[in-house]
């Protein structure tokens, strides 16, 4: 195999010297080997994915009419400030089965109920330390992202890998709140995420985009383009699904919208919409199922308001 210095690359690139070597020890760039002060580049190495220059990506579906959402929201801000005891328990549902659903789709086996009990502190027999750890980390990655949005804290690499961190923390401490350092492939899924050396690259053009192109959208269609291209990088080894479905929320919290439950018993219409978006841009259907929860969760707050 043949080898070139972080000079060479940068000519070869068209880009400096410096952003070279910082790609080679942030580990972007495949295969390359420090030597010294300075890197030892395959030849064949394949540019990393720079999302200062990256074209815009051409979404598509994403036009939606959000009127009744609104009218439901306009109704229910009407009715705040709600009482502590309705607000502890809106909370309580909410946790109990939005941990529940969302580890279920991970393959967690603890029912509804072992959830709530778990969360209470008690131990629930035949169950594996790691689904008692993925049920209590759960919990706690809502209470963090309630914190940011307590504290209008904006959304950043350094918050999500956060968030992550909680997810899988005495699961996997290696690889928590850690950009993955190999490559995957998701079972079942069409999309094949990027190198795991473009994952940094990809994650800041994400937050671009975030931050500036979808601006202008509807915060649902903020919130679903979030978590969908979020999990398109596979930015972490695992961990991944739970991470999308708290930062759709967080969204939609920020937003003044309730957050939702994506249930375990549409899993295969959850993860076609997501392939497709994937796989074609189109964001129609994901919106429309992300939209169709919103509607469900503003119902069920007026119906306790009322």
């Amino acid at each position: 195999m043949q080898y070139m210095n972080s000079k060479e690359a940068s000519n070869k690139w068209g880009i400096s010297d410096r952003r070279v070597r910082v790609l080679c020890g942030e580990g972007r760039i495949e295969g390359a080997i420090r030597i010294g002060r300075d890197w030892s580049i395959p030849v064949e190495a394949a540019k990393p994915v720079d999302a200062r220059q990256a074209n815009k990506k051409r979404y598509t579906g994403l036009e939606y009419d959000f009127s009744y959402i609104d009218s439901l929201k306009k109704k229910i801000d009407g009715r705040r400030p709600f009482t502590k005891g309705l607000a502890n328990s809106l909370r309580e549902k909410l946790v109990v089965e939005w941990t529940y659903h969302s580890n279920a789709i991970e393959g967690n086996t603890l029912t509804l109920s072992e959830t709530k009990v778990v969360l209470e502190g008690i131990t629930v027999g035949g169950k594996s330390m790691v689904e008692h750890l993925e049920t209590i980390n759960h919990r706690d990655a809502i209470t963090f992202i309630e914190d940011l949005v307590a504290n209008e804290e904006p959304l950043s690499e350094w918050n999500i890998k956060n968030i992550h961190s909680l997810i899988l923390k005495e699961i996997d401490n290696i690889n928590a709140g850690k950009y993955r350092s190999e490559n995957v492939v998701i079972s079942g899924a069409k999309h094949i995420p990027p190198k795991h050396f473009e994952v940094g690259d990809f994650m800041q053009k994400l937050l671009g985009e975030y931050k500036n192109e979808w601006k202008a959208h509807h915060p649902i269609v903020r919130a679903t383009l979030i978590h969908g291209e979020f999990v398109k990088i596979h930015s972490f080894i695992d961990g991944n699904g739970r991470t999308s479905r708290l930062l759709l929320n967080f969204e939609l919290m920020k937003n003044g919208y309730p957050p939702i439950i994506i249930k375990n018993e549409e899993r295969a219409r959850y993860y076609d919409v997501l392939d497709l978006a994937h796989t074609t841009m189109n964001y129609e259907p994901f919106i429309e199922l992300i939209s169709q929860h919103v509607i469900e969760s503003e119902k069920l707050w007026l119906s306790l308001v009322d």
